[in-house]
């Protein structure tokens, strides 16, 4: 089936949504602007909140294939685009040799045969260019910021042109340019150059009726209560300048590892033996339990007693119930 580009934002938020990612307003406007003018989208924020999912939902909403590029320090041309696979052609040198038409063919033809297309290794960015398919793929490439400058100024000659040449072979060329998703946890200043050939969105912790709802689209077996005392706990532990405070993600596996315990409830005893989901850093872990843990408990259970009674509570700025 052939990928049928949305006609409106409203369009992506819609169909976004229906694969269980909720997405904001702005993000939906970026991502329409992105497939309508093949241009890649450049998404930072910090970790957890959603950017990765997004190539991952793209790639589900078009029906194609995902190809991640996963940057880290050190990451250099030949591992982003192609090397040779050695063992191959050496097994195809042996068996040339043992069979005697080795000798036949001479090296030059020995040296042609060893560089086709059946010996290359293609990487992400060359499995993307040159992958020929009716929907074209989506091309992550996952924390930008990870990698060293000089790659950054390779990219954006791959970005510019879609095109890639292989001496031995020669030139693939991208019939129709993959979808491509660039993040950025912003450990690091990503150079203007890669920025400006991008469209850019900042991906904003969510609100918290989005946070309840993504909650309870992503684990729909907890309650809407449930879902809203775990959206106003972790709105509160953002609250205390944590190192790496609880993103979308961490709000998931809390609500996952809560309901794996059988609490819908939230109390002193259920967070502490629950922690390690929701913040993975010990210095973040010491500072809650010394500092946010006990007044975090008290008020939601506050919350709770309002809620008996069918009032409602402002907590940290969200009525939640």
């Amino acid at each position: 089936m052939s990928f049928i580009a949305p006609n409106n934002p409203s369009d992506v938020t819609q169909e976004l949504a229906e694969l269980g990612y909720l997405a904001s307003e702005g993000l939906s406007s970026s991502i329409f602007l992105s497939l309508s003018l093949q241009r890649p989208l450049f998404l930072e924020g910090d970790p957890g909140v959603g950017k990765t999912e997004v190539a991952k939902t793209l790639a589900k909403w078009a029906q194609t294939d995902l190809i991640r590029l996963q940057c880290y320090e050190g990451l250099d041309a030949s591992q982003a685009l192609y090397e040779w696979d050695y063992t191959k052609q050496l097994l195809h040198l042996r068996a040339a040799e043992a069979t005697g038409r080795a000798s036949k063919v001479g090296e030059e033809g020995l040296e042609e045969e060893i560089y086709q297309e059946r010996f290359l290794v293609k990487r992400p960015l060359l499995q993307a260019i040159s992958q020929l398919s009716q929907n074209p793929p989506v091309l992550l490439i996952d924390e930008i910021d990870r990698a060293d400058d000089e790659f950054e100024a390779f990219l954006l000659e791959i970005l510019s042109e879609f095109s890639i040449t292989i001496p031995e072979i020669g030139t693939f060329t991208a019939e129709i340019p993959p979808t491509v998703i660039i993040t950025s946890n912003r450990t690091r200043d990503v150079h203007d150059a890669l920025k400006r050939r991008c469209l850019y969105h900042w991906v904003e912790h969510p609100d918290f009726d989005r946070e309840v709802a993504i909650i309870r689209a992503r684990v729909p077996e907890v309650t809407e209560a449930f879902a809203k005392q775990v959206a106003a706990a972790v709105e509160q532990v953002r609250t205390l300048d944590l190192y790496k405070p609880p993103g979308v993600a961490e709000s998931i596996d809390w609500a996952v590892a809560l309901g794996r315990l059988g609490s819908m409830a939230l109390n002193e005893e259920t967070v502490l033996s629950t922690l390690g989901a929701l913040v993975k850093y010990r210095e973040d872990q010491n500072r809650l339990q010394e500092h946010g843990i006990t007044d975090l408990v008290d008020c939601l259970l506050y919350t709770s007693d309002a809620a008996d009674e069918g009032l409602g509570v402002d907590l940290g700025g969200r009525r939640i119930i």
